[in-house]
C-alpha cells in the first residue's frame, strides 16, 4: 500500500549551502499493519511523512501511496490518506462537529453519506458529549480526538500519525493508541512516527529506525533484536545511533594528516 524508494530531500540554508533532510530512505508499509518510524527529533520523520502526504516534493527517489505517485498523481495521494500532525491546530471558534463536518465537505462528501459517516465517528471515538463545544473551550484530549476524527472522516485506506502523543497527558496517550490499533484491525494501512519505545513495543508490527535522514535498520521488532544482538529496543535504537555517529566520524579521522594530530 506504501511504497518508498531511495527517497531524499534537500533544503537551501544560506548559510550552510544544501543540507539534507532525509536521504536515501526505503520502506514499505502493507494494509493491516503499522509500520513505526523511530527516531528523535530531527531524525527526519517528520519530512518523509510530509512527501508522503504530497505537502512536500521530494528531491530524488519516489514514493507510492495507495498505488497512486505522489509526484505524478498527489490530487489521488490526498484522496486516499488522512494525515494527523503532531500539532491539533483546531479553530478555535468552530466546534467539533463543525471542524469534522468541514473537513468532510473538503473532501466532496455528500451530505448524507457524510452526516452518516459523522455519527459513527463521534459515537466510536465518544464525542458526543462535547460535539457542541468549541475549541477554545476543548481539552487537550478533546481536540486529540476531533484531530483524528477529522483524519478519517472520508474513511481513507492509508493513515500517516506524525507524533500523535507528543505532549499528551497519559491517559490521552492511551486512548489515542488504543484507537490507532483499532483503525490497523479495521485494515487500514498505518504509518506511525515516535521516538517512544514504548508506543512502537505497543503497536508496530515492523519498524524503521532512522537517524540523520537516514534509514539505520528496519524490519520486524524481534528480528531487529536478533540481528543485533540487543535486548529491548531501547538497547536497539541507542547501538544504532552511536553506530551511525561513528560511521560519520570515520571518513574525517581518514582525511588527516600528521598536521592534524
Amino acid at each position: 500500500m506504501i511504497h518508498v524508494e531511495h527517497l531524499s530531500k534537500q533544503f537551501l540554508d544560506y548559510e550552510r549551502g544544501w543540507v539534507s533532510a532525509v536521504a536515501d530512505v526505503s520502506f514499505d508499509c502493507r494494509p493491516g499493519e503499522i509500520f513505526g518510524l523511530l527516531g528523535p527529533n530531527g531524525a527526519g520523520k517528520t519530512t518523509t511523512l510530509r512527501i508522503l502526504s504530497t505537502v512536500l516534493k521530494p528531491t530524488g527517489g519516489r514514493a507510492i501511496v495507495a498505488g497512486y505517485d505522489v509526484m505524478e498523481n498527489a490530487f489521488a495521494v490526498r484522496a486516499s490518506i488522512g494525515y494527523m500532525s503532531a500539532s491539533t491546530g483546531i479553530y478555535d471558534r468552530m466546534t467539533a462537529w463543525e471542524l469534522v463536518e468541514y473537513f468532510g465537505r473538503l473532501y466532496r462528501l455528500p451530505p448524507e453519506r457524510l452526516r452518516a459517516r459523522m455519527e459513527t465517528i463521534f459515537d466510536w471515538l465518544q464525542m458526543n458529549d462535547f460535539r457542541n463545544t468549541l475549541g477554545s473551550k476543548m481539552s487537550t484530549g478533546m481536540k486529540q480526538k476531533v484531530s483524528i476524527a477529522r483524519t478519517i472522516v472520508h474513511d481513507p485506506p492509508v493513515l500517516i500519525f506524525d507524533e500523535p502523543t507528543s505532549g499528551l497527558d497519559v491517559l490521552v496517550v492511551r486512548a489515542v493508541l488504543q484507537k490507532i490499533a483499532e483503525l490497523r484491525d479495521q485494515g487500514k494501512t498505518i504509518i506511525f512516527s515516535t521516538h517512544s519505545m514504548h508506543e512502537v513495543e505497543k503497536l508496530c508490527s515492523r519498524l524503521a529506525v532512522i537517524y540523520k535522514g537516514r534509514v539505520q535498520a528496519d524490519g520486524e521488532p524481534h528480528r531487529l533484536l536478533e540481528q543485533f544482538d540487543q535486548p529491548n529496543l531501547e538497547e536497539l535504537f541507542f547501538h544504532l545511533v552511536e553506530r551511525a555517529e561513528a560511521s560519520r566520524q570515520e571518513p574525517r579521522e581518514a582525511g588527516k594528516t600528521e598536521w592534524d594530530g
